[in-house]
């Protein structure tokens, strides 16, 4: 395997690989979001947790909220594992792009393939985001009088 040596090649091959870094920063910006996400939930099942421990009689409205909140976070961990996935695949959609344009490896199919395989697995990822965003939304009933549903939120 040989490197290219000119400048012009390995300039070329750098902005070439560099644009699908733009990507990436979508990426590590959701996955921020959304393990802020996942920390609430978690937070939040914690605290009901500890409430139907203490009160030892059966909470129905509890149970039901705790169902909601596993769903939500297999949600919101499905979700970063997508964007996990997303990312390793943009990081080698990079390598493939420099090392075709610096080396003699024909790589340019490959490179294609793991860019939209990376960009297919953001878009489920924010499929996974907006259904997780229904369901924490779908509980709440604006403008409704719901009956006295002790909130145990610090």
């Amino acid at each position: 395997m040989l490197f290219a040596t000119d400048l012009d090649t390995v300039s070329h091959g750098i902005q070439l690989a560099v644009a699908p870094v733009f990507l990436l920063t979508a990426v590590a910006g959701m996955i921020g979001s959304v393990a802020g996400r996942l920390a609430r939930i978690i937070d939040r099942a914690r605290v009901l947790e500890g409430h139907l421990a203490a009160d030892c009689l059966p909470m129905p409205h509890v149970d039901l909220e705790l169902k909601q909140l596993r769903l939500r976070g297999t949600l919101v961990n499905t979700c970063i594992a997508l964007l996990t996935l997303c990312a390793l695949l943009i990081g080698l959609t990079i390598m493939a792009l420099f090392l075709g344009e610096t080396t003699e490896m024909v790589v340019f199919k490959l490179a294609a393939l793991l860019f939209l395989s990376g960009v297919s697995c953001f878009l489920l990822a924010l499929v996974c985001f907006l259904l997780e965003t229904l369901v924490a939304t779908r509980i709440l009933r604006f403008g409704r009088q719901i009956a006295k549903v002790p909130s145990f939120v610090p």
